[in-house]
């Protein structure tokens, strides 16, 4: 048993890094993932690899005509925003005035996670928006990693999914675009009883899709052994000052797009020190921008997606207007040599 926040902490940064899937939990779920990997600290940087991130050709050839926000064909066939606002930080009231300001922005694509307790405030503002439901792609995501074994991994997660439900619903959301596991369980027994459970879900057509997040390659492979609908994103922390050499590939070969979370640092033990924004803002000069818009293209150009958080309108706009420029080769390099 993991008797402490900064245990239950480890834990959960190995479960994105570990060669395995023996022994991952994580007991605390009042952590959420912007405090979870701030206690983490400076040991996040110490297992990542450098080197070129192979980049998925078709994803930027499919979106290099769309300079507002590219859309992906996920493996099951539908339709996903490349850049998504991700509501992690901030109380109901706060949620639904800055979801109205994403969608006045521009933003379709919304993850409401329920570590952050917000998902009826953004509910609400969908609702009052006034936006044709079928204009938006919503996520949800579910916690169920504390128990162990197949049923009870299967019965959290069925709770869990149905909280989901009910929140939203205070909004007339009746159905998701997608659902995601915020962490896998401790064992491929529970992981597959936590899929299940997504795949009910599916079957009852209230969600399209269903995805993980924080998961190893070792842990999508418990999940794809036995599934008979596969997982189409993995949301993982990734950024030019942090990022595993094969995270993207060893999900892209497995049909799955990695969602970045924490694309600018923010949650890695502080923001992007001097060296990285200073790099990124050295190749921003050439194309008339930002250390964060090269950042975040750095990632589109490796072939992933991305979801951030602002409560600036002018931040929320510049995070999307990433899609309008290509770095050459070497600067890909160059970024990616960072971490």
């Amino acid at each position: 048993m993991i008797s402490s926040p900064r245990a239950a902490t480890l834990v959960a940064l190995c479960s994105v890094l570990a060669a395995s899937t023996d022994g991952l939990s994580v007991n605390n779920n009042n952590v959420d993932r912007r405090t979870a990997i701030h206690q983490a600290g400076i040991a996040a940087f110490g297992a990542t690899a450098s080197g070129l991130l192979v980049p998925n050709s078709q994803l930027v050839a499919q979106a290099a005509t769309d300079t507002i926000n590219p859309i992906a064909t996920l493996a099951d066939g539908s339709k996903f925003p490349l850049a998504s606002f991700g509501l992690q930080i901030y109380d109901d009231n706060t949620a639904y005035k800055l979801t109205l300001t994403a969608l006045e922005v521009g933003y379709r694509n919304f993850f409401a996670s329920v570590l952050a307790g917000n998902q009826r405030g953004f509910a609400k503002a969908i609702r009052d928006s006034g936006i044709p439901r079928e204009d938006l792609y919503i996520c949800g995501s579910v916690v169920s990693n504390r128990v162990s074994g197949f049923e009870n991994a299967k019965q959290a997660t069925t709770k869990g999914w149905k909280r989901n439900m009910e929140a939203f619903g205070v909004g007339d959301i009746d159905y998701l675009d997608q659902i995601m596991l915020d962490y896998p369980g401790p064992d491929c027994d529970s992981i597959r009883g936590q899929w299940i459970a997504f795949e009910e879900m599916h079957a009852a057509k209230l969600t399209r899709s269903i995805s993980v997040s924080n998961f190893s390659p070792q842990q999508l492979d418990c999940v794809l052994e036995t599934a008979t609908v596969k997982p189409v994103v993995n949301q993982l922390p990734i950024s030019v000052a942090y990022h595993p050499g094969d995270s993207i590939a060893e999900n892209n070969k497995r049909g799955i797009l990695v969602q970045a979370w924490a694309p600018l640092g923010g949650s890695l033990g502080g923001r992007f020190d001097k060296n990285v924004k200073n790099a990124c803002a050295k190749i921003g000069k050439k194309y008339n921008k930002s250390f964060a818009q090269v950042a975040l293209r750095w990632i589109f150009q490796s072939g992933g997606s991305f979801t951030t958080q602002s409560k600036n309108k002018d931040h929320f706009s510049e995070d999307l207007n990433i899609f309008d420029f290509e770095l050459t080769e070497e600067e890909m390099k160059t970024l990616s040599s960072l971490a």
